[in-house]
């Protein structure tokens, strides 16, 4: 078993709901093994400058109902230079940190590759609210952020139906769809519109008129924010509009947008970053770096962070030529399986839900 007499913990990039929950679970795990912890403020950023907090039992009390992150966040252009490095090396050197536990998305999981590749050993736990680390089943924080978007879309729906109105709103998840599908669902939308796959406006469309017909007052549609980037700006607003001009519908727009990162994490978020914390720490003792911790058919395991970022590269088509050069032939099969799997999933649900809309 690996011996650290120190360790300390960031959090890095967007912030996600139920972070707290994993330094608390993180910093109270390592005490209970005799080591001391350092909350690092502003995540990379923070260890470049020296911005550190001594954590003890009393820091991470009580924390664990909050949302956001009591260590702050940033976005750190300079970590990724030569120089941002040896100061984030200097740092860990200074103040003894002899490992690093991140939480974050993608990019944390780079900045802990490179922190493991220059003899800091580091661990990555995901948090975001997207859902969009294709190497988990869960991120931490979605759970949260689906439950307040169903609660503001409820909410949308009962002024919807009192003016019987039309109201399409645009949610959180650049790259992934996850919020919007699931919450979409949930709150029982006539139209959903992802990035992961194809979105006829004209069924669409057609949909919200048959309803109407129909005698349906309150009509709600959900879009990701993705479907913008994808296929133009303001493409939620623009279909907004193309309601209002093939139709008498009444329709409004509603971005949720950073609200939704916002509110005290659910159970799961909870139990989940709580896992995911404690469990980091005992890969550090077991000698294990450079792994981010996962869900797999429901059980938390390690997963090797350059296999996570691969394939997260994989499932977004953002490969490069030569980037599996590394991977052997199983290993390049079973991104390709995963990722197969978790398209199938998307597309299997976005059926649903025009089938059973109302």
């Amino acid at each position: 078993m690996a011996k650290f007499k120190k360790i300390g913990i960031l959090s890095s990039g967007g912030d996600a709901p139920g972070m707290n929950a994993a330094i608390r679970a993180a910093a109270r795990k390592a005490m209970e093994e005799g080591m001391e912890v350092v909350g690092i403020n502003e995540g990379y950023n923070g260890l470049i400058h020296g911005n550190l907090t001594e954590l003890d039992t009393h820091e991470v009390s009580n924390i664990i109902t909050h949302g956001g992150t009591i260590l702050y966040s940033s976005r750190c252009p300079e970590f990724k230079t030569e120089e941002g490095m040896a100061k984030a090396i200097q740092t860990c050197k200074e103040n003894h940190i002899d490992a690093i536990v991140a939480l974050g998305g993608d990019g944390t999981f780079r900045g802990a590759t490179d922190l493991t590749n220059h003899g800091i050993p580091s661990i990555g736990i995901p948090c975001t609210i997207d859902n969009d680390i294709t190497a988990t089943e869960y991120t931490i924080g979605f759970d949260t952020a689906m439950n307040t978007v169903l609660q503001m879309v409820d909410s949308l729906r009962e002024t919807c139906e009192s003016h019987a109105r039309c109201n399409v709103v645009e949610v959180m998840g650049r790259d992934c769809g996850m919020i919007a599908l699931y919450a979409g669902i949930s709150a029982g939308a006539m139209a959903i519109a992802i990035p992961e796959v194809e979105f006829d406006d004209e069924y669409a469309l057609s949909k919200l008129i048959k309803a109407r017909e129909n005698g349906k007052r309150g009509l709600v549609c959900v879009f990701s924010e993705g479907m913008s980037y994808k296929y133009g700006e303001r493409f939620s607003e623009r279909f907004v509009e193309k309601i209002r001009a093939n139709s008498d519908i009444d329709t409004r727009f509603a971005r949720l947008g950073h609200v939704v990162r916002g509110g005290s994490p659910t159970l799961r978020d909870r139990l989940t970053a709580t896992q995911m914390g404690a469990n980091a720490v005992s890969c550090l003792l077991e000698g294990k770096s450079n792994v981010v911790m996962c869900v797999r058919h429901g059980r938390i395991v390690s997963v090797d962070i350059n296999n996570a970022l691969m394939l997260d590269r994989m499932y977004k088509g953002k490969l490069e030529d030569g980037d599996l050069r590394r991977f052997s032939p199983d290993a390049i099969a079973d991104m390709k399986s995963i990722c197969a799997y978790r398209q199938a999933k998307m597309e299997r649900l976005y059926r649903m839900s025009y089938e059973i809309c109302d």
